[in-house]
C-alpha cells in the first residue's frame, strides 16, 4: 500500500481496488467483502460485477455504477470520496491486476496524495477452467500457462502476438476475444496446432446463465455463433484439456511413493 499524504493536510482515506471474482458472490475473498462491509463508498463496474457482490455493504453506504463514466470522472469520484471518507472500494470483475486499468487510475491518487491497497481477485481464467472441470497443467504435457489476447483497439507488442505465443504448445487462456472467434481459430492454425485441437469456450463462468462449450478447433467457432455467443466469455486451448478422459494419465512425482518429500521418504528406501 502507498501512503505518501501530506502531514500538513488532514489524512485521507485508502481507496482499495478490490476484485470481486468472475462472477459469483461467494467466489470475492474474506478480505474483499471485509472491505465492502467497511466501505463508506463504493464505486463499481456495473456491466461486469453482479450487484449480488454489493450485499455485504452498509445499508447507508454511498454506491455508484461506473458504467457510464469515462476516466476523468472515475478519477474524481474517487478522490472526492476518499477526501471524506475512510474506506473506499472500486470494485472490479476479476482481479485488478490483470486486463484492468490500474496503474491509470492509482497515478493520479498517488499524485493526489491519496493511499491505495489491492485486493485480489478469482480470474475468470482459474474460474472458466473449474468449471468446465479441466486443468490447465499436467505433469510431461505441458507446464506452462499463457494469458493473452488479440489485438484489437488495444495493440500487442509484436513479439506477443498470438500466433507467437502458440507456438510454445502450451496452454492458453484467451481473454477479450470471443467476439473474434475466427481470427483465434486462424492464428491458432497459423502456429501449429491441428484442427482436432481441443477447444473450451466458457460464457460467463460461475454466472447462473453460466454456459460451457467444447468442440475441436476447426468447429469452434461455428459453435460459438450457432450459440450466440459474444462475449463475455474465456477461451481455452492446451495440450491437457480432456485429460480426465483420456484413460491412464502419467502419475505426478508429488504423490510417487518412490519419490522423496520433506515429509515422507521413499517407500523403496532409496534416497532420489
Amino acid at each position: 500500500m502507498t501512503t505518501d499524504s501530506s502531514p500538513c493536510s488532514p489524512q485521507p482515506g485508502t481507496v482499495w481496488f478490490v476484485g470481486a471474482g468472475p462472477g459469483a458472490p461467494d467466489l470475492i475473498t474474506v478480505r474483499g467483502s471485509r472491505l465492502l462491509a467497511e466501505a463508506d463508498a463504493i464505486l463499481y463496474t456495473g456491466s461486469l460485477v453482479a450487484e449480488t457482490v454489493l450485499q455485504w455493504a452498509l445499508p447507508d453506504c454511498e454506491i455508484a455504477d461506473s458504467k457510464s463514466m469515462d476516466h476523468e470522472q472515475v478519477v474524481a469520484w474517487l478522490i472526492e470520496r476518499a477526501r471524506r471518507h475512510r474506506t473506499v472500494v472500486r470494485l472490479q470483475t476479476g482481479d485488478p491486476t490483470l486486463y484492468g486499468v490500474l496503474a491509470e487510475l492509482a497515478q493520479p491518487l498517488d499524485a493526489a496524495g491519496i493511499p491505495i491497497g489491492i485486493v485480489p481477485g478469482v480470474s475468470s481464467a482459474m474460474a472458466s477452467a473449474a468449471a468446465a472441470g479441466e486443468c490447465l497443467t499436467l505433469p510431461e504435457v505441458t507446464q506452462t500457462v499463457i494469458f493473452t489476447r488479440l489485438a484489437d483497439r488495444t495493440q500487442m507488442p509484436e513479439r506477443e502476438s498470438l500466433v507467437e505465443l502458440a507456438r510454445h504448445g502450451c496452454t492458453l487462456c484467451i481473454f477479450l476475444s470471443i467476439d473474434r472467434i475466427e481470427g483465434v481459430v486462424e492464428q491458432l492454425l497459423a502456429a501449429g496446432w491441428s484442427t482436432a485441437a481441443p477447444v473450451t469456450v466458457v460464457y460467463k463462468a460461475t454466472w447462473p446463465d453460466e454456459r460451457i462449450l467444447r468442440a475441436p478447433l476447426s468447429d469452434i467457432a461455428a459453435l460459438c455463433r450457432a450459440s450466440g455467443i459474444e462475449r463475455q466469455a474465456m477461451i481455452l486451448v492446451g495440450p491437457a484439456l480432456g485429460a480426465r478422459r483420456w484413460g491412464e494419465l502419467r502419475p505426478s512425482k508429488l504423490y510417487d511413493h518412490s519419490f522423496p518429500r520433506r515429509f515422507r521418504p521413499a517407500r523403496d528406501g532409496v534416497n532420489r
